[in-house]
Parts: structure tokens; sequence; C-alpha cells
């Protein structure tokens, strides 16, 4: 009754090939028939026919969860691509601009979906798809992302586990930034005095625990970052404004602060030879979505990070 290997003669029906990409991608049986839209007996039960077909066990049942056989990740390595194609393609709405597609719902820090993602994204619009975009702090996204209230999150983490499939979308550095009025006072006696020549400046931070800044510190002076912020603002293009405006020092995304710095507007305080360097991810729950906008603005950013 078993079946030849995955690539010889009489193979595996699509659907068990999803569903069996949708368990391995999450880790556990339940999970992977709450992307599906089945119940979790269904999805046992359709593992089990494609083990039947195969001859090979997939999975191993652990207490929670289970964990692929060496077998199961050779054959998530061979379908993976040809069915995530055929879902942007075969789900609701088919093509670009047929039926009746839900909108897409993205999600990621404010200042990064509206400075470098959303601009990007114009040609999709003007196409048909639609979007829904939130903000937040990467945990509480990734949260919303696994409770299916978000399609693609944009995250300053990788995350783990299975639960949660994540590609490397762009690098953002980190740069000691202030006004030309601060600037002029500081010279060039960072490089020889190290952060020491910033004492009693005013000090502009994200947050007060000063996240960014005290990875800055560690980074690139080799030393902890202790200092009361004279101005805390939850949103780095607040940062920007009010270091621009005069308030203050403080690190910020390069990206982030590009024209100001070409015009002169901010000035570098230090160029150090290894700045500090944040990655972005594009997350998703694999396998959890039909709708093929969410495959066309995924592989679209992909994309347009990978021109820059």
């Amino acid at each position: 009754m078993p079946a030849g290997p995955v690539h010889g003669p009489g193979l595996p029906d699509l659907n068990l090939l999803r569903t069996f990409l949708a368990v391995y991608r999450a880790g556990a049986f339940t999970a992977g028939a709450r992307m599906l839209g089945l119940s979790q007996p269904t999805v046992t039960t359709q593992i089990r026919a494609l083990e039947g077909q195969l001859g090979r066990e997939l999975f191993e049942r652990l207490p929670r969860g289970v964990a692929p056989t060496p077998f199961a990740d050779e054959l998530a390595a061979r379908v993976m691509a040809p069915l995530d194609a055929l879902g942007a393609v075969g789900g609701p709405g088919g093509l670009l601009g047929e039926g009746d597609v839900d909108p897409v719902h993205l999600a990621g820090p404010a200042e990064y979906l509206s400075h470098s993602v959303l601009p990007t994204l114009a040609p999709l619009i003007e196409k048909g798809v639609r979007l829904r975009v939130g903000f937040g702090l990467t945990d509480d996204l990734l949260d919303a992302l696994r409770a299916g209230r978000h399609d693609l999150v944009v995250s300053t983490l990788r995350p783990r586990g299975r639960s949660l499939a994540s590609v490397p979308l762009a690098d953002e550095e980190f740069v000691l930034v202030a006004a030309p009025v601060w600037a002029e006072r500081i010279g060039s006696r960072i490089a020889a005095e190290g952060p020491a020549a910033l004492q009693g400046l005013p000090l502009v931070s994200y947050a007060e625990d000063l996240p960014i800044l005290r990875r800055y510190w560690r980074h690139v002076f080799g030393r902890r970052l202790t200092a009361d912020p004279a101005v805390t603002v939850p949103d780095l293009r607040a940062v920007r404004a009010a270091v621009t405006g005069g308030a203050g020092f403080s690190v910020l995304p390069r990206y982030l602060c590009t024209a100001e710095l070409a015009s002169g507007a901010l000035v570098l305080l230090h160029r150090p030879d290894d700045a500090p360097i944040n990655t972005a991810f594009l997350v998703q729950r694999p396998g959890s979505s039909a709708n093929p906008h969410v495959t066309l603005v995924r592989d679209h950013l992909i994309r347009s990070a990978r021109e820059e």
C-alpha cells in the first residue's frame, strides 16, 4: 500500500502536503490545525494518511508538540516553495485584482513602517491591494501575529521556534547625532576623550531606560551608559525633531536622519569603525494565509529591500 518516495510516481495529494507543511512550520498539530482552519483530529488523520502514502514517519510526537524527522526536513525543503507559490495563485480571489480579496494586515514599528515600508507599497495599492496597518512594540506585535490579528509583522527581533517564519528584511545603522550648536561645542573631542566629551550635554531618548543609547554605548564605547535623559518621547521621529531643534544629542537609525545629515541640520558626533547594526525581519505565520495578497506584499517588500 505505501507509495514510493516523494520524488517518485504517485505523488501525494496536495491538500495532505499543505497540512504537512502547516504542522511542520507550526511545530504542533493543534497550531497547524488553527492555521488551516481545520480541527485537530482532521489534521492528525491527514498526517497519518500522508505517512501511509509515503511509507515513512514524518513527526516524532512529543509531550508538547512534534519534532520533524530527517525525512520530514527533506520533504519540507522540496515542497515549501512550490506550495507557497500555488497558494499565491490559487487562494481566494485568484490572481491579483480578481474577486473579493481580504485586506492585508501589516504591523511594525511606526517609524520604520512610515519611512521605509509604506512608500514602497504604492504600486500594489494602485493595483487593488488593500492594507490595514498597525503600530506597536515588537513583542506585542508578534503575540498578535500568533493570535491571527496580523498577516505580516516587521520585527526588530528574529522570533524563536517554528510557529513564526522570518526573513531578514534590512539592516539599520545607528548613529550618534546632535544639532550644529552642540556639535560645535564638542568638536572632535569624542575621538580623544570618548563619551566623557558628552558629559553635561542634554540627552534625548526614546524611553526612560535608554534602550538604543545603551546599546550604542556598550557596542562602541565598551561601557555602560548611566544618565538621566532631558527629554523622553516614544517616537523616533519626535526624537529626531527634538534633536534637530537643539534639545540635545541622541542615537538614531541612519535611515531616519539621512536628509538632516545631508542638509547639515544634524551632525554626526562620532564615526566608529564598527557602528551598531540592527536587523529588521519580515515575519508571518507560515502556511496560515490563503489570501494571495499577503504573499504579494511579502514578496514585494523583500524584493524592494534587496534592491536598495
